[in-house]
């Protein structure tokens, strides 16, 4: 046993996107994780439990895809994500868990004898998963269904259940094993209800792009000498015009390899006008 420094080592951003039915939850989580990628989506892939909503949105990239069917059990989840590991996805997006917790219940409602201690039958096994999720050596971003959630209050000397919200379709205190967590409104916009970086703690109505990626995967390398390619295409295109050399172009090229795949078109056009202005002179 000994005492060390704090220090922040790479980190893998575990993060939780919550939202109800068409609040965008695919959609959002393959642009965070386009910026976690560095705009590199053949290194994401999507675990899918929504009946194939994860190849509606093809035209955003070429991610890669695993589809999960029923039954939706934390075992069959941890092997798609072993998947993944031993395939080099850098992001791995499971959409949903939700479908995993639904399995659970079902379960519990079958087994024999007190429903208590039934719950040391289901327990260990939902860790096990979450805990895979925790420990995974990659990017994670995994979504979730919401419900309304009720109260019972009592009035006139009644049981009212009233409404006090939405909750996550998951094992209760969920959001506690996430860095971030995310709810999406019926706008597809985004407040931070959990943000362990700091970065969104006091933002509200977050348009939910890949600059959100870019964000997260700065702060996963601050201090670790590991560099990201954090630039906005307009600007990438900007010193692409502003080259003035092929060298200068060569030497941009290498410096953001991922973001430069959307601009090979702009970089060819320089190119040959360098090509034309060298011949020139």
């Amino acid at each position: 046993m000994m005492i060390r420094k704090a220090e922040r080592k790479s980190t893998k951003i575990k993060l939780a996107l919550q939202g109800t039915a068409g609040s965008g939850k695919t959609f959002s989580s393959i642009l965070i994780a386009k910026g976690l990628s560095q705009n590199n989506l053949s290194k994401v892939c999507i675990i899918d439990t929504e009946n194939g909503s994860a190849d509606l949105y093809s035209h955003l990239g070429d991610y890669n895809v695993i589809s999960l069917s029923p039954p939706f059990t934390p075992e069959k989840y941890i092997e798609a994500i072993k998947v993944c590991e031993h395939s080099d996805q850098e992001v791995i997006i499971i959409d949903s868990i939700s479908p995993c917790w639904d399995e659970l219940l079902e379960f519990h409602a079958t087994l024999l004898g007190n429903s208590f201690t039934n719950w040391n039958k289901v327990t260990p096994r939902h860790k096990k998963f979450i805990d895979y999720i925790l420990q995974s050596p990659t990017h994670i971003i995994v979504t979730m269904r919401t419900k309304q959630d009720y109260v019972i209050n009592q009035k006139d000397g009644k049981n009212i259940p009233e409404k006090i919200g939405l909750k996550a379709i998951q094992r209760e205190g969920i959001d506690y094993e996430f860095t971030i967590v995310l709810e999406l409104n019926s706008n597809h916009r985004a407040t931070a209800s959990k943000d362990r970086t700091g970065l969104f703690n006091d933002k509200s109505n977050l348009l939910l792009d890949a600059s959100i990626g870019n964000k997260i995967i700065e702060w996963c390398c601050i201090n670790t000498g590991i560099k990201t390619e954090n630039i906005a295409l307009q600007d990438l295109y900007n010193q692409i015009q502003s080259c003035s050399s092929i060298q200068n172009l060569y030497e941009l090229y290498k410096t953001y390899p991922n973001t430069s795949q959307d601009l090979l078109a702009d970089y060819e056009i320089r190119k040959k006008q360098l090509t034309k202005n060298t011949i020139i002179n």
